[in-house]
């Protein structure tokens, strides 16, 4: 009698503890990962549904190809935000997305120059290749990694620049990096998110213009949701594509017309 009271006792406590468990991940901010280009405009437009709705995210930003594979082992995000079409694709042919989602916006690519450092801006980048003496070390994103790296070696081939530029290269993990490779002195020029640099406060990052896109492949940004999403991050995936979200976008410096 006593070791079926203490069984039932223990399955009461097993109940109890699994319910308080169940309680505290579903308290859990729903994880949201989101390329590096995109973290400027997707913390306002998060911070402002949160305010609107009461449901909390919890945003990580990063390399798409390094949240690829994190996702892949493991990671427990519920959202992936990606830098192009093809990293978010690649989680769909492994079976981790609920469907092949949706394009929220394309990306463009600047040059940006450090403060003080005389190099013309033009949009074929003929005054970097005038002013190359003067740079000594040149940053752009992983082209691995990062689908802003692709393109920035991808421009840098269009114009004639990829094989001197190697050797000067600082290469960032991801495309914010990069950019804080320019901002901080670390390299006088590179190429980076046209995102990253369009706000008003980014102007102490140093001079930057938009690249024409027809110098690389078309960034186009594709979000999906991974097969364990809750209605929480099912929610901000459907915001995003509204036309509030779109236009936050937009003044980020993305195009927002394809989908």
């Amino acid at each position: 009698m006593r070791r079926r009271e203490t069984l039932k006792g223990l399955a009461a406590v097993g109940a109890c503890l699994a319910g308080t468990v169940r309680g505290a991940e579903d308290d859990r901010p729903a994880l949201v990962a989101v390329a590096a280009s995109v973290q400027p405009a997707l913390a306002e437009i998060a911070q402002a549904w949160t305010r609107a709705s009461g449901q909390r995210l919890q945003l990580t930003f990063g390399a798409s190809g390094n949240f690829v594979r994190q996702i892949q082992q493991g990671l427990p995000a519920e959202l992936f935000l990606s830098a192009d079409e093809a990293f978010a694709m690649a989680l769909v042919r492994a079976g981790l997305t609920r469907d092949a989602g949706a394009i929220y916006a394309t990306g463009r690519l600047a040059l940006l120059v450090a403060p003080g450092v005389d190099i013309p801006l033009d949009a074929q980048l003929q005054g970097l290749k005038a002013g190359w003496s003067r740079v000594h070390k040149f940053a752009i994103a992983h082209p691995e990694l990062a689908p802003y790296g692709q393109a920035a070696r991808e421009v840098l081939q269009a114009v004639g620049l990829w094989e001197q530029a190697r050797a000067k290269l600082v290469i960032g993990e991801n495309v914010a990096q990069a950019a804080q490779f320019v901002a901080a002195g670390a390299a006088q020029a590179g190429l980076v998110a046209l995102s990253l640099v369009a706000g008003p406060a980014a102007s102490r990052l140093g001079q930057h213009l938009a690249l024409p896109d027809s110098l690389h492949a078309p960034l186009r940004q594709r979000m999906v949701l991974l097969k364990q999403a809750g209605p929480v991050a099912a929610a901000f995936y459907e915001h995003l594509k509204s036309a509030p979200a779109q236009a936050v976008l937009q003044r980020h410096g993305f195009a927002t017309d394809q989908r």
